[in-house]
């Protein structure tokens, strides 16, 4: 089915004048609510805050996706708003809020809620369409948009629906300052390891990098009494521009493709124990799955 058979004329506005996502937010609602869509306005707006304190939903490309699984709505909603000057949120790559896709779904939907933002997403990513709906004259043209992308939403959930699409990287020659500086920066308990052509070849986390500290971590674990000489750690920062990944990254790792459905590499990381699997087409390294976000994204929505 394309997403483009969920959207309705009535439920786009072309002219939104707030000035913040969260004044965005209000409005889309309140027009929502006296469209005649049965819903709990309180009961949304918290839903729907509370999800943006646990993370910002702040897309990039200009887009940003608020949404909500609550029992106040009886079934899925899209409702989308352009602001034509752009709001005041700050941005992490400075391009200004302009569209707003807010997407309310009752907590017993999910894979329908998830392939819906997933695609809106994958729209957003499209070179240019940003210039395009803010050139829009009517909310017919927007429907059309998104039905001559083509974006669909499958019988089932897949990879692409849940992965990551941006992936921190490292090459073989980078030190081991500058995978702490990215772990650090984004936030990553672990970095893929490419070649010249951006082909994955391993990955290296923070437990490579301590280890490389404590070469003799078995001899401290078995003898409490184990003497050393020097700080580890210490000696370790006098060495980090000169240690290369090459000398601490793995070629243990898990991969799947993004039309893998979700359940099997769910199965997967259950049983072989594993935090992440990183997502390739065509060889070519273009996402990373999450554990953290199968249970963020699907089971906490």
């Amino acid at each position: 089915m394309k997403i483009a058979n969920l959207l309705m004329e009535r439920r786009i506005n072309l002219d939104l004048q707030s000035r913040t996502k969260d004044e965005a937010v209000q409005e889309l609602l309140k027009e929502a609510c006296s469209e005649g869509f049965e819903c709990d306005y309180d009961e949304v707006l918290e839903s729907i805050r509370e999800r943006e304190e646990i993370e910002n939903t702040s897309y990039g490309h200009g887009f940003a996706f608020p949404h909500a699984r609550t029992d106040a709505v009886k079934e899925l909603y899209i409702i989308i708003g352009v602001s034509r000057e752009g709001l005041d949120d700050k941005t992490h790559d400075g391009i200004p809020l302009h569209v707003i896709c807010m997407l309310l779904t009752p907590s017993t939907i999910a894979k329908l809620y998830l392939q819906t933002l997933s695609g809106l997403a994958q729209l957003a990513r499209t070179e240019s369409v940003l210039e395009s709906i803010l050139s829009m004259t009517s909310e017919r043209e927007l429907i059309k948009l998104v039905s001559d992308s083509g974006i669909t939403v499958d019988k089932e959930l897949m990879v692409k629906d849940v992965m990551r699409h941006s992936v921190a990287t490292v090459t073989k020659d980078d030190t081991l300052k500058e995978v702490a500086n990215q772990m650090f920066r984004y936030r990553l308990s672990a970095l893929a390891v490419v070649d010249e052509e951006a082909r994955l070849v391993g990955v290296i986390n923070d437990r490579d990098l301590i280890k490389a500290a404590l070469p003799d971590y078995k001899s401290l674990i078995s003898n409490l009494n184990y003497s050393i000489d020097v700080e580890p750690f210490e000696e370790l920062l006098k060495k980090e521009d000169k240690i290369k990944v090459s000398q601490l990254y793995r070629e243990d790792y898990e991969t799947t493709t993004p039309e893998t459905r979700i359940v099997e590499v769910a199965a997967l990381m259950i049983f072989k124990d594993v935090t992440r699997v990183f997502v390739l087409s065509e060889g070519r390294l273009v996402g990373v799955l999450l554990r953290k976000d199968i249970v963020n994204m699907i089971i906490r929505g």
